[in-house]
């Protein structure tokens, strides 16, 4: 009787100091990264070069080289020759040295490059030809750490990550004010645009689409 109810009482107050808070872990992955995830040689040595000068430098720019070397390619985007040209057009710029942790690429819709010394990853064949020509230089990161070792003179530049022809089928084609690229031959009624994916009740179970009274 008495007993009985005593140790159970003392049972569940020691599980129950035993038990800890009940965490819910679904939220925990951390996404952003710490190494690439490339086995590249040429990277890794980077990244070890740029992680030593991003903890011994007081600077900004080591820390956001370091970073962008972590990333994937999509998210170091090829940059062309026309877009460094537009960006370095300001007087602020004049003579400074462009960063680019990524591939720059040659550009056949601009016939003058100006002179710059570039900074990147890789330069394709005709970008290095045309900056070479036009009296400017291209050079390696390793080049860059020893010239710049805090970013001194240099602008930092990139593509846009949304250049990608996935990026245009994004959203659902055919709705009012979507401007998504179908899959198919054309936005119509009758392309994409198939039962349950229109907002007019018309193609729907009525049970569905009538309000509840």
């Amino acid at each position: 009787g008495i007993n009985a109810e005593y140790g159970k009482q003392w049972y569940q107050r020691r599980v129950r100091g035993k038990m800890g808070i009940d965490i819910n872990h679904k939220h925990d992955r951390k996404v952003h990264r710490t190494e690439p995830v490339s086995q590249n040689v040429y990277i890794r040595l980077l990244v070890k070069l740029y992680r030593f000068l991003a903890r011994r430098t007081n600077g900004k720019f080591n820390q956001v080289i370091l970073k962008r070397l972590f990333m994937s390619r999509q998210n170091r985007p090829a940059i062309s020759l026309a877009r460094i040209a537009r960006q370095m057009k300001n007087k602020s710029r004049e003579g400074k040295t462009v960063v680019v942790v990524g591939t720059v690429t040659d550009d056949k819709r601009i016939f003058e490059v100006p002179k710059v010394k570039v900074c990147a990853l890789r330069f394709t064949e005709g970008a290095r030809t045309r900056i070479m020509k036009a009296g400017g230089s291209c050079i390696t990161f390793e080049q860059l750490a020893v010239e710049a070792p805090l970013g001194q003179n240099t602008v930092i530049l990139q593509g846009r990550r949304t250049a990608r022809e996935t990026n245009s089928h994004f959203g659902a084609p055919g709705l009012p004010n979507s401007h998504a690229k179908p899959f198919v031959r054309e936005k119509s009624r009758n392309h994409e645009m198939a039962r349950g994916r229109r907002k007019t009740c018309g193609n729907k179970k009525k049970a569905k689409c009538h309000s509840p009274p």
